[in-house]
């Protein structure tokens, strides 16, 4: 008997453990739902903002009867949100429904008849839905939340909409329809534009720009960058997203520069937390500077958590530098899978112009005078006839100005010059000068960044304070008209 005792006790303990965590997870929940109603009433997006980012930390712990209970507290039972979204959550368990029961009986819910707590509740089903992989439900439940918000106008409300936007355009992704929700968004678009909604303007741009990479079609998404308003970016995260796509369309526009430095500017400023995000930044921004040249240092590719994701880069960035063609055909033929997901296969393509340029460079430091049929044995050409392609590829690299030297087409040579002093060149002045240049922008991003209380500079003084105040002027007054009496 006392064994049977036992077992049920141990039995019982995880069904007490996890009803507390629901009534814990259900008590945050209302939390967030009075912090929404006070920032919603005091018309303070920041509050809204809060409520948000609390409720990412909640995303785990969110279930079918948690959200249910929620839904009965915070909308109207019966109305037309309430029977929308119920109807998107699994049928609870018995026990489940016991936690239910427990938690409205202890505690009345009240009703908020708010725009703002509406549109929450849509953001935590869709939420859930897609944790939960039922991406046909958050289709539909995404579907009904934007209906809904084209009918509202409230500043208050541009938070938690931008959050639907991504998550809208995240539902259809995952189930592959993509394309069909591109007219709707740029509608979201002019809309937000028209209603001075800046942060659903950033949002729906960068959805828009991804919407029309994820089909290649480059060309319009430069068109709709291009003339859509800009303005001082109001999320760090859509600023990198932004970065990040026009840093991909630069590329593909030969770009390079430009690219780069959107590129890495967007891996710089990007979350430590979005660790994915980072790795695919770093992977385009490798394929750049190789593109332009450049051989990214070992540290690029020894970041903490990215070795591994980074390892088919390191593997072609070493075949560049050194130069060899065979070597670089090898590894792009065995990651061809991975530069395939990564879509950057057709940027290696263009590599190989550069691994002959490195070659033909190292070539032209090692040698002073060597024949073009040795040239083109050493940069291991296959084509028909390899002297005449050799020859077209030293012409090219000495009209570029990547290798200092003169082609002799009566005997068929490439002659060296000298390697001169480089610091008698302007080179290190340009450099010195990019260098000064990124570290003042930097440093004119990082002010525009300070965030200052609101109306900091409007707070009126207090009587105890404007009293202290007016002593203390009058007897700095009396101070200085003493010293000029002692003067006297």
């Amino acid at each position: 008997m006392t064994q049977d005792v036992e077992m049920k006790e141990q039995q019982q303990q995880p069904s007490n453990s996890t009803t507390s965590s629901s009534t814990s997870t259900l008590h945050h929940l209302k939390e967030i739902a009075s912090l929404i109603e006070t920032g919603a009433y005091a018309k303070e997006a920041r509050r809204i903002v809060r409520a948000v980012r609390l409720t990412m930390t909640l995303r785990r712990k969110l279930k079918a009867s948690v959200l249910s209970a929620f839904l009965n507290f915070a909308l109207s039972a019966g109305s037309e949100p309430f029977n929308r979204l119920i109807s998107y959550l699994p049928k609870e368990d018995a026990h489940e429904m016991e936690v239910d029961s427990v938690t409205s009986v202890t505690q009345a819910p009240a009703k908020y008849p708010l725009p703002e707590l509406e549109i929450y509740c849509y953001l935590l089903v869709l939420i859930f839905l897609i944790d939960q992989k039922k991406y046909n439900e958050a289709k539909t439940c995404s579907s009904a939340s934007i209906a809904r918000l084209k009918n509202l106008n409230r500043r208050t409300v541009d938070v938690l909409a931008s959050r639907l936007y991504s998550y809208y355009s995240l539902s259809y992704e995952l189930t592959g329809d993509l394309a069909e929700i591109r007219g709707n968004l740029l509608a979201l678009h002019r809309v937000a534009t028209l209603r001075h909604d800046e942060l659903g303007q950033e949002t729906l741009l960068n959805l828009l720009l991804r919407n029309y990479l994820h089909y290649n079609l480059y060309d319009q998404a430069e068109k709709l960058r291009s003339k859509a308003p800009r303005f001082e970016a109001h999320s760090n995260q859509q600023f990198c997203r932004y970065l990040f796509y026009l840093g991909k369309i630069r590329t593909i526009q030969l770009e390079y520069t430009d690219a780069k430095e959107s590129l890495l500017q967007a891996a710089r400023k990007a979350p430590a937390a979005a660790l994915g995000f980072r790795v695919l930044c770093n992977k385009w921004a490798v394929i750049v500077r190789l593109l332009l040249g450049e051989i990214p240092e070992r540290t690029v590719f020894m970041q903490k958590g990215m070795e591994n994701a980074l390892r088919p880069y390191f593997e072609l960035t070493n075949a560049v530098r050194i130069g060899d063609l065979e070597l670089f055909k090898s590894i792009a033929e065995k990651f061809s899978s991975t530069f395939n997901a990564d879509r950057t296969l057709n940027l290696i393509v263009r590599l190989r112009h550069n691994v002959i340029r490195t070659g033909l460079r190292n070539i032209s430091i090692s040698y002073s005078r060597i024949s073009l049929a040795d040239v083109a044995k050493k940069l291991r050409l296959d084509s028909a006839n390899p002297v005449a392609e050799a020859e077209s590829i030293v012409a090219k690299a000495i009209r570029d100005g990547a290798i200092d030297a003169t082609l002799d087409h009566a005997n068929g040579w490439m002659v060296s010059k000298e390697t001169g002093d480089i610091y008698s060149t302007n080179e290190p002045q340009i450099a010195f000068n990019s260098r000064i240049a990124f570290c003042l922008n930097m440093h004119n991003e990082a002010v525009r960044a300070l965030r200052f209380p609101p109306n900091s500079h409007k707070e009126k003084e207090s009587a105890e304070k404007r009293r202290e105040r007016q002593q203390q002027e009058q007897e700095l007054a009396k101070h200085i008209a003493e010293e000029d009496d002692d003067e006297f």
